[in-house]
């Protein structure tokens, strides 16, 4: 049976579904690569907020996401803007979703990073941004969970140049009780972090960003590179210091620059390893038995969806997500936190489905299908 999809120019295709989804099953841990998916939070569908309300988080079914990322040998990036922090979710409720993952991870075994920034404010000087930094850093720590830095719309406000992003992260690479994740989010994530290490000129940046790692090798674990810029990451892969891991975040070039050269290669902390979980492990075990050209051939064919999910304006990429999660069975709604569903256009939706279904993501396709096309009534859609 087919099924009738909106297309970009105001018509209708017809697309047959397909029956059977893709085998991927948990299997051993992974030894080549350290790989992490950003996840998405769930929302409560019955509470009663607005899109300016804080977040109202349905925590049972956005920890059972979590395990179903670790089932698979995953780790989970916490607190991320996957999870839309800054796009709905503040921090106190990042700060409630960094205790309960972390939490869950030690119950289950699971391996968690979580976001350190600065959302508990807007703007203010050099110390009130280094008071944010710390204030979250130490709930991170004090979660049993590794710290991720991230990229401070606040800092990228008030620096008057590279200095000023040296001190505040010096500062606090120093107080770090363990080696941390760095996290460098490009304009296309969020437009606040336009010219983040002090300039506009990439090369610039590149440089400030990786004098900051060689003052403290020690207390960097890694830097998660989110520029959407193969080469690019890969020249700055090539610079880092003995030991210092790159974490691949993009979301357009992942099977490649996880693949790897003679020269080194990206490990992984992606936001389209939400949807992608299982395929996605299941293409890094068989990378693990060396097998490079097995690994791009399961993970080569997701690019076009990733590509898709994450095309401009990227930063709304969370709603194909949260539509994947809620078509796959790991949620029972299509709402999210600040109203988000609402920010890609219905063929868009529709054409995230038709790649979804293709690549075997939806453990049932028929539940997928009936959810699909509920929704597309809800357009208007008639069958």
């Amino acid at each position: 049976m087919t099924i009738r999809l909106p297309d970009f120019k105001g018509g209708f295709r017809a697309y047959e579904p397909r029956t059977e989804p893709l085998a991927a099953t948990p299997g051993t841990p992974f030894t080549s690569r350290t790989v992490f998916s950003a996840a998405h939070v769930v929302a409560d569908p019955f509470a009663d907020v607005s899109p300016d309300s804080p977040a109202a988080v349905d925590w049972d079914a956005t920890l059972a996401f979590r395990r179903h990322l670790w089932a698979h040998g995953l780790g989970v990036a916490e607190a991320m803007d996957t999870a839309q922090r800054g796009m709905g979710l503040d921090w106190a409720g990042a700060a409630e979703l960094i205790r309960r993952s972390a939490a869950e991870a030690r119950a289950v075994g699971g391996r968690v990073a979580c976001g350190v920034g600065t959302d508990q404010i807007t703007g203010g000087s050099l110390a009130d941004i280094r008071a944010a930094y710390e204030e979250q850093l130490a709930l991170v720590e004090e979660s049993g969970a590794q710290a991720i830095l991230m990229a401070s719309r606040a800092l990228a406000a008030t620096a008057r140049g590279p200095e000023d992003y040296l001190e505040v992260y010096g500062h606090l690479l120093r107080q770090a009780a363990d080696p941390v994740i760095l996290h460098w989010l490009g304009p296309m994530f969020d437009p606040a972090l336009e010219g983040y290490w002090g300039s506009a000129d990439l090369d610039a940046a590149t440089d400030t960003f990786l004098e900051v790692i060689a003052a403290h090798p020690d207390k960097v674990d890694g830097v998660k590179i989110s520029l959407l810029d193969a080469q690019r990451e890969i020249d700055l892969r090539r610079r880092l210091p003995g030991g210092v891991r790159c974490y691949t975040g993009d979301d357009f070039n992942y099977p490649e620059l996880i693949a790897g050269d003679e020269q080194g290669h990206s490990h992984a902390l992606l936001g389209i390893f939400d949807p992608l979980g299982p395929l996605a492990a299941e293409a890094v075990r068989v990378l693990d038995t060396g097998d490079v050209k097995g690994f791009r051939g399961l993970l080569d064919p997701t690019v076009e969806l990733s590509r898709h999910l994450f095309q401009a304006p990227t930063r709304f990429y969370k709603t194909g997500v949260v539509l994947l999660a809620w078509l796959a069975g790991h949620q029972s709604h299509f709402t999210m936190v600040g109203g988000l569903q609402s920010a890609r256009s219905l063929p868009h939706l529709a054409r995230a489905y038709e790649l979804a279904d293709g690549l075997g993501l939806f453990p049932d396709p028929a539940l997928a299908e009936e959810r699909m096309r509920n929704l597309l009534s809800l357009y208007g859609v008639t069958p």
